[in-house]
């Protein structure tokens, strides 16, 4: 998500869980509507529980360690990130919730996620999925500098050495 776009959603996502909480409780009434909201949040909890945050540890500690986080650990992730949006108060939350509980929206996710995966590791340099970090796209933003490669020294033979803006 652009961030030019992240205030935006920000302010916007709690005035559209409000009218969404204004649609469904004029729909099948407010102890209904809270009701739902109630199970969200248990239904969250519970499979945060279940799932735990140790997976995103996990994938933490994988990532140092040089493996690319593949897809056995996207499925558990994405449990995690489902259970905060449940436990999150509001409609829309849930639905974005239960989409990403569903298998072929994950793997859409995955699709999409997997060419961004760049592993950093001190003792090779970097790889961006399995591929060796010589097999990039030249176009590529990532640039992975040494102290010896980025050294300068002055150039005593320069036409602009020894002068000053002005001169």
């Amino acid at each position: 998500m652009r961030f030019s776009i992240l205030p935006a959603f920000v302010l916007l996502l709690p005035l559209a869980e409000i009218a969404g909480f204004v649609v469904v409780g004029r729909a099948i009434g407010l102890w209904l509507t809270l009701a739902l909201v109630m199970l969200g949040f248990v239904l969250g909890v519970v499979l945060l529980r279940r799932q735990g945050i140790g997976i995103l540890r996990r994938m933490s500690s994988e990532g140092r360690n040089g493996v690319m986080p593949g897809r056995d650990l996207l499925r558990p992730a994405m449990n995690v990130i489902a259970s905060l949006l449940l436990i999150i108060p509001g409609f829309l939350t849930d639905i974005i919730a239960i989409l990403i509980l569903i298998p072929p929206v994950r793997d859409l996710v995955w699709q999409a996620v997997a060419k961004r995966f760049v592993v950093v590791n001190a003792k090779s340099g970097f790889s961006a999925g399995q591929s060796d970090f010589r097999d990039r796209k030249p176009n590529s933003k990532v640039v992975d500098l040494d102290d010896e490669d980025y050294h300068r020294e002055p150039d005593r033979n320069s036409p602009w050495s020894g002068k000053h803006l002005g001169d």
